[in-house]
């Protein structure tokens, strides 16, 4: 049976969570490519092969072909960036700075017009997968060959993450900053809803 990595997991989101809260603006903070490709690689291990959109129609995933359906790793990067900056307001207990941190995203990487509908969807789900690590709702299992399953499951007994009142008010202004440098958020009714799971 593998070796199970969610106190890395959490050791690494806590880290992550200081260093992010002192440091200027999400521009400002550097992944590694080796980063980018593991949250990459686990976001196309949680990607399904059907999506229900909001609407009711659905969209096939073509898992045989992951060069199709990703990103190139610049926007991967930005997405993971956001990413973090939604994993602390979830931590932070802001609801609405989350969602409307989500929502800047969608609509920005919508409104570039260059994206297929898959790939929507793999942005959506890397997103997702970066909160879900960084909060963690996601345990990594080593098998026996050195490579890791990525598991949903929100460990039991996990306690919940808090931030101080300083803490909440700088995730607030990044997410603020973040928000002014896009696009109306009261003009796009796109990227108010996220891809639904089938």
């Amino acid at each position: 049976m593998g070796k199970m990595w969610t106190a890395a997991v959490r050791a690494a989101g806590l880290a992550l969570g200081a260093l992010m809260l002192t440091m200027a603006p999400a521009g400002a903070q550097e992944l590694s490519e080796r980063s980018v490709k593991a949250f990459m690689d686990y976001a196309w291990s949680l990607t399904p092969s059907k999506f229900t959109k909001p609407d009711g129609t659905s969209v096939e995933i073509d898992k045989k072909n992951r060069s199709k359906v990703e990103v190139p790793p610049e926007t991967a990067r930005e997405v993971i960036k956001v990413g973090r900056l939604t994993a602390h307001a979830q931590m932070c207990e802001l609801p609405e700075d989350q969602v409307a941190n989500y929502r800047s995203l969608m609509w920005r990487e919508d409104a570039k017009k260059k994206w297929t509908e898959q790939q929507m969807i793999y942005i959506n789900q890397l997103h997702l997968t970066t909160v879900m690590l960084l909060t963690g709702k996601i345990r990594l299992v080593e098998k026996q060959d050195g490579a890791k399953d990525v598991v949903v499951d929100e460990p039991k007994g996990a306690k919940a993450q808090t931030c101080t009142d300083e803490q909440r008010k700088k995730v607030k202004e990044l997410i603020a900053a973040y928000i002014a440098t896009g696009p109306d958020l009261a003009d796009s009714s796109k990227a108010t809803n996220a891809p639904v799971k089938k």
